[in-house]
């Protein structure tokens, strides 16, 4: 999936800065239902990963908990994101 897509269908632009509070709020709130309905694993790991870009994910083992290889999946990806933010991309 495609973060940018991602972004323009539940927020409905490219920029979510430009959206009114509640606005912002109600995108969110579609996020959050379409991350709890999804099934295909692929596509809830990339639901995942946006609702973690924006501060709002379930840690990995509430977000997966029937789902073993993808809590594994986004522990690995969280241990990746913090090296990133605290080494920078050549460290990392």
């Amino acid at each position: 999936m495609d973060l940018d897509a991602l972004i323009l269908h539940f927020f409905g632009t490219e920029d979510p800065a430009q959206l009114t509070e509640s606005e912002f709020e109600r995108a969110l709130e579609r996020l959050k239902i379409a991350f709890g309905v999804e099934r295909e694993p692929g596509r809830k790991f990339a639901l995942w990963t946006l609702l973690d870009a924006l501060g709002i994910a379930p840690l990995p083992a509430e977000a997966f908990a029937k789902e073993p290889m993808l809590k594994a999946a986004a522990e690995d990806y969280l241990r990746a994101a913090f090296r990133m933010e605290r080494y920078g991309e050549d460290d990392a």
